[in-house]
């Protein structure tokens, strides 16, 4: 008599090894249309329970071209352009351009321009930041620091106005120099601003530091440690609130920083909580900065002896001198005649370093121009801090990371 004999398949083996109830884990997007996301950014998170086992970032909604935008635009006609990067400090981002372009065409720019345009960076710091703090408050349950924010942000903005002529989008540095010089009486009303704006800080700031609600929300959530800021390429306050005390307006200095004395901030457990302490430091510098400018404020020129080649001859001049007039059209249908080359410049912008990367073939327009975004790399340490958090948890940690989306979807 045959006996049978039956034998389990793999399948069944694996039905029989896996527990009786498996928890189904949720997808959920946050954004791109989300109040907490800080601009046009989506969050494709997977959740189990209130907890994230997994977060993507996911960009490119914008999705601008700037940096093809840039090799088919003479090197002047960009300018306007840098200011839509990081929208929330264009000074600064002209003055990384500018920098990074005059490297390439070997101009050196006098110490009233630097002056200048370290007095406008650190004003364009001072107003980021402030931003950033009242966002966070928002996005932690503290409305009344979005208003005392909003209020010396205010008074910022007519200061650039009077400045640049415009508001927000203020194209002011220029290749070579500045787009005017500052106006009379402007620099005491700079100085009168910092005087009082010190003490409305730290009653802002008071609003949170020791606040048990925002201490319960930050302190210990989104910790980055030092070895990973590093490793993702993290930079400005993201990288200090690590304990990496990297700052280029002290270890590459330019524009004249290494007159001035100041103190780089640096935290030490990498939370959430410690990058607010770092902005909040900061801005206290900056007007340390500021004030210095403003004491040795130097007189001379504000554009390069050469930047004429550059700049757009004075009106008077193009309607009365043929020259001017061809000097004009030439600059406008070419372009500056920049010489053949590649060069590559940082700055220690508010939300971290930006770079420009500009390759010439000669002529009025870059070859190539790559642009080294800072929110861009600072977002990409999200999948990785993410995890383990609550949904809640989330939202603290976009807020004290402070990115912008301009930058991003460059």
């Amino acid at each position: 008599m045959a006996t049978e004999f039956s034998f389990p398949d793999s399948a069944a083996k694996a039905a029989a090894a896996k527990p009786e109830f498996e928890p189904e884990k949720m997808s959920l997007s946050m954004g791109p249309s989300h109040p907490s996301t800080h601009g046009v950014l989506r969050l494709q998170m997977e959740l189990d329970g209130e907890i994230l086992t997994k977060c993507d970032p996911v960009i490119g909604y914008l999705h601008r071209g700037d940096e093809k935008i840039a090799e088919n635009m003479t090197y002047n006609q960009f300018v306007p352009y840098t200011d839509r990067l990081d929208y929330i400090a264009p000074l600064a981002n002209n003055m990384a351009y500018a920098i990074a372009v005059e490297k390439l065409a070997k101009l050196e720019v006098p110490a009233r321009c630097q002056a200048i345009r370290v007095l406008t960076a650190e004003m364009a710091r001072i107003s980021s930041h402030l931003l950033g703090l009242g966002a966070f408050g928002i996005d932690t349950g503290a409305w009344t620091v979005f208003m005392y924010s909003f209020e010396e942000r205010e008074k910022l903005y007519k200061l650039f106005e009077e400045l640049t002529g415009a508001r927000f989008t203020t194209s002011y540095s220029r290749i070579g120099g500045l787009q005017r010089d500052v106006p009379e009486g402007w620099t005491g009303r700079v100085n009168a601003f910092c005087d009082q704006f010190l003490p409305i800080l730290e009653e802002t700031l008071s609003l949170l530091t020791r606040n048990k609600i925002f201490m319960d929300r930050t302190v210990g959530v989104g910790v980055i440690s030092k070895a990973d800021a590093i490793a993702y390429g993290l930079t400005g306050p993201n990288l200090r609130g690590s304990g990496v005390g990297l700052d280029l307006r002290k270890d590459k200095p330019y524009s004249g920083y290494e007159q001035y004395e100041f103190d780089v901030p640096v935290g030490t457990k990498g939370d959430s909580y410690d990058r607010y302490l770092v902005r909040g430091e900061e801005m206290r510098q900056s007007v340390r900065i500021i004030k210095q400018v403003i004491a040795k404020f130097p007189g001379g020129d504000w554009y390069a002896k050469d930047a004429r080649r550059i700049f757009a001859p004075p009106k008077d001049k193009i309607l009365t001198s043929m020259e001017e007039l061809i000097q004009n059209f030439m600059l406008v249908t070419e372009g500056p005649q920049m010489p053949a080359g590649e060069v590559y410049f940082e700055a220690e912008n508010p939300k971290g370093i930006l770079g420009f990367y500009v390759v010439s073939k000669g002529g009025g327009v870059p070859w190539r121009l790559k642009i080294r975004a800072p929110s861009f790399c600072n977002l990409s340490i999200l999948p990785k801090i993410c995890v383990g958090c609550l949904v809640s948890d989330v939202v603290a940690i976009l807020g004290s990371l402070d990115f912008v989306m301009g930058e991003c979807d460059r």
